[in-house]
């Protein structure tokens, strides 16, 4: 009944809109933030030339590096503290759920998180859809196809993630139109749509990236902050890797593009998180592993550090309250049991803090691969897309144990560590045990651990059972489940959409 009675008030909303401001009655002709104008035939003119188009893709760049809270902060507190690898971090209410698995549809980290995906959408399909009808000559063909394409990329960059944190979501690729008295029956639709399964997200995500892959830029080792042919290539080995699209040949022959490309590990592992010897810079970007990210210099720095740490190029700044993502005993163990020295130092620090919320205030850790305002936030890299090649040789039809055993190997042997034993390469569940630890410890803090819990099918197996080998955890509120493998669809969403169903089990 409540649903009911806020989609009554919504329609009534919705139709007041129509009498009272209606653009397509009465359009706007003078430059806004809707509108630049109206053609001779009075219809709106999204782009009026080259420069407003590209001033547009501009602001899907920015994307990447001013709202950092969707696509980075959110995402690594689901990866990490709803996984092993963490704790919340803070006791409040918001992120809590996140570590004992009490996650509702009111979550404010969710219902943020749903808003600002779809807004990146509709600044994607406003490129999109209305790039063609550009009336400018300086945007030539091969112009308008490749800003067509790097909007195409970070489209299914927001579509991979929202379908992996809530499977069945509504796939947009047109904007709404305007609201006319006479046209309230079709438009109703781009305001309120349909949902999607998440077969049918994949598939939108693997048209937009093969259709940008013939017109993207090429990589460009000087710059790698760019919606690139080798992010397309990066993100289809991912989206091969996952269901209900998984292909482990075509993961294999992305990963195989991308060394192609000229990707190669770093080989000094303090390169990718590292600051400069006074800490007043970072101390690489743009290293040969690095596929996208985000960069940050002075003026605009990256403010994401304070919720997670110090800020070692600033050491006091914003570090009086508890911070988010504290590495969890579990993972500092598994760390230690490997002799894992450099990734250790690379991930994990050790301050005094004013808190003792998981440990004692003297001796705090804090996640340490986002450490200063300088420091790249690396959306993409080669050791990931390495170890899923690994997994695809593992668990998909070719079986190879020993190009799985090497891959591993050369990411083992890039931090110092020894060559797996004879009687783990050999065995292939074994060998999958390792695989599954390696990833854990590299891309420990990157956000791909509740992800690839979820892929592996493992998420009842480990989180169930951390609970009892990790002290310092919250007590658990439910049991996962298969239905735990989603995030429930906000509330809020749901009561403004009727044609949205909520995820089982919540």
């Amino acid at each position: 009944m409540k649903r009911i009675i806020q989609n009554i008030s919504i329609a009534s909303v919705f139709i007041f809109a129509i009498s009272s401001c209606s653009l397509g009655l009465d359009p706007l002709d003078s430059y806004s933030e809707v509108t630049e104008g109206v053609d001779e035939r009075g219809n709106e003119v999204v782009f009026r030339d080259r420069a407003a188009v590209e001033s547009h893709l501009q602001t899907i760049y920015q994307q990447m590096r001013d709202r950092q809270e969707h696509w980075y902060l959110d995402l690594l507190l689901i990866a990490e503290s709803h996984a092993d690898n963490a704790y919340a971090g803070t006791t409040g209410a918001e992120v809590l759920p996140f570590e004992n698995n009490a996650i509702d549809g009111a979550n404010s980290v969710l219902s943020r998180d749903w808003d600002r995906y779809m807004v990146d959408v509709a600044r994607a399909n406003r490129l999109i859809v209305n790039i063609d009808s550009v009336s400018d000559v300086a945007l030539t063909t091969a112009l308008r196809r490749q800003y067509k394409a790097e909007a195409q990329i970070f489209r299914a960059m927001v579509y991979f993630d929202m379908v992996r944190l809530w499977g069945n979501v509504p796939v947009l690729t047109r904007e709404g139109r305007d609201i006319t008295s006479e046209n309230i029956t079709d438009v109703y639709d781009d305001y309120f749509p349909d949902q999607n399964t998440q077969l049918e997200v994949y598939q939108q995500i693997e048209r937009d990236l093969l259709e940008a892959l013939e017109y993207a830029p090429t990589n460009d080792p000087a710059n790698k902050t760019r919606f690139t042919k080798s992010v397309v290539r990066a993100l289809l080995a991912k989206v091969y890797a996952e269901q209900p699209m998984r292909d482990y040949a075509k993961v294999v022959q992305y990963a195989d593009q991308l060394t192609a490309d000229g990707f190669a590990l770093e080989p000094d592992f303090t390169n990718l998180f590292g600051m400069n010897s006074n800490n007043t810079d970072a101390k690489m970007r743009n290293t040969r592993e690095s596929i996208l990210e985000a960069q940050f210099f002075a003026g605009n720095g990256n403010w994401v550090t304070w919720m997670l740490g110090r800020d070692l190029s600033n050491y006091n700044n914003q570090f009086a309250w508890a911070k988010w993502i504290t590495p969890s005993r579990d993972l500092i163990r598994v760390f230690q049991a490997e002799n894992d020295a450099v990734r250790f130092r690379e991930s994990v620090v050790y301050y005094q803090a004013g808190w003792s919320n998981y440990y004692p205030s003297s001796n705090y850790p804090f996640m340490f691969k986002t450490r200063s305002a300088f420091n790249s936030i690396i959306k993409y890299r080669y050791a990931d897309i390495l170890l899923l090649k690994a997994e695809a040789l593992l668990f998909g039809p070719s079986t190879n144990l020993t190009e799985a055993a090497a891959i591993i190997d050369q990411i083992r042997q890039r931090v110092e560590l020894p060559v797996l034993p004879a009687a783990v390469r050999n065995n292939r569940d074994q060998l999958i045990q390792a695989l599954m630890k390696e990833r854990r410890l590299e891309l420990a803090f990157e956000g791909e651990r509740w992800f690839d819990l979820v892929r592996w099918e493992k998420v009842e197996e480990v989180m169930n059972g951390v609970f009892g080998r990790d002290t310092g955890r919250r007590p658990q509120v439910y049991p996962f489940t298969p239905n735990s493998y989603l995030m429930p669809i906000p509330q809020g969403v749901l009561d403004q959409n009727l044609k949205l169903n909520q995820n089982p089990g919540y």
